[in-house]
């Protein structure tokens, strides 16, 4: 892999507000009176460490108004209870709802941060009942509990796993639903839906626990369901051409960069070509 490490020069994200959202999000700020398409998701539709991500690509590519409401591990939640993004997603000519991970959302199991949802607050009596032999109190972040709990017990992982896959399609249909205009549910990984297994080493990639089957339920729900896998070429770039300072290395490596939104911007523009 190949790293671009700037130091003294990280990416400015020009951080903006909208309305009455507690969320702050990626800038420029957009004008959102004129028509726009909304863009929703996580990491990857933020553009973390990548100078224009797909959304920006997507604007300059057909010459309308793009709003990136990505936010940083953000999952359903930090979207699904906020009234302005989906007040917006509903507002504009086309809603792009990126394919989020399944471990970062309050469930039966554990409280994750209304807006901050990688950050684990609390467990349930449950949980604790199932795993008696490990202390909730040392994690912070939801995929190192989860990475924890698989290590302590694959066999008892499962019923986790199980819980999430479901809560996450309960929360996905009612997301969708709530869209009355035209949507792209968008999966952009470095994988297939096929490929989303875990193994000894890893609980999966992200989108975490999202399999074939879960995206084959939710299709319905959307006006057009793109799949974009980064190329072999998009990957072997690693971190070329991506902006973030000496500690950020490891963080960068483990994200697309711009090859990959590129691709993503150059299939997502044509569908919405033929959908305005």
């Amino acid at each position: 892999m190949t790293y671009d490490v700037l130091g003294a020069a990280p990416l400015d994200y020009l951080p903006c507000r909208y309305g009455a959202s507690k969320l702050l999000f990626r800038g420029p700020r957009r004008d959102l009176t004129k028509p726009y398409l909304a863009f929703v998701g996580a990491t990857e539709t933020y553009g973390k460490f990548v100078g224009k991500p797909f959304p920006a690509l997507v604007e300059d590519a057909l010459g309308v108004t793009c709003a990136n409401f990505g936010q940083i591990n953000a999952g359903i939640d930090a979207f699904s209870t906020d009234p302005f993004v989906m007040d917006a997603a509903c507002g504009a000519e086309i809603a792009v709802i990126q394919v989020m991970g399944a471990q970062n959302m309050t469930n039966r199991f554990y409280a994750v941060h209304p807006r901050r949802n990688d950050r684990f607050v609390s467990t349930s009596t449950l949980l604790r009942t199932i795993y008696r032999e490990v202390d909730f109190a040392d994690f912070h972040f939801t995929k190192h509990m989860l990475k924890r709990l698989m290590e302590v017990s694959p066999e008892r992982f499962k019923t986790v796993r199980d819980e999430l896959q479901e809560a996450w399609l309960a929360r996905m249909r009612l997301m969708l639903k709530r869209i009355n205009g035209k949507s792209i549910l968008l999966w952009f990984s470095d994988h297939n839906p096929e490929d989303n297994t875990m193994n000894a080493a890893q609980i999966g990639r992200d989108p975490l626990f999202v399999t074939r089957e879960m995206m084959a339920e939710i299709t319905p729900l959307a006006t057009h369901v793109v799949e974009v896998v980064a190329s072999e070429a998009a990957l072997a770039q690693g971190t070329q051409d991506m902006l973030f300072d000496e500690m950020e290395v490891m963080a960068a490596s483990e994200l697309l960069g711009p090859m990959a939104h590129q691709e993503a911007a150059d299939v997502l523009s044509e569908v919405i070509k033929t959908m305005r």
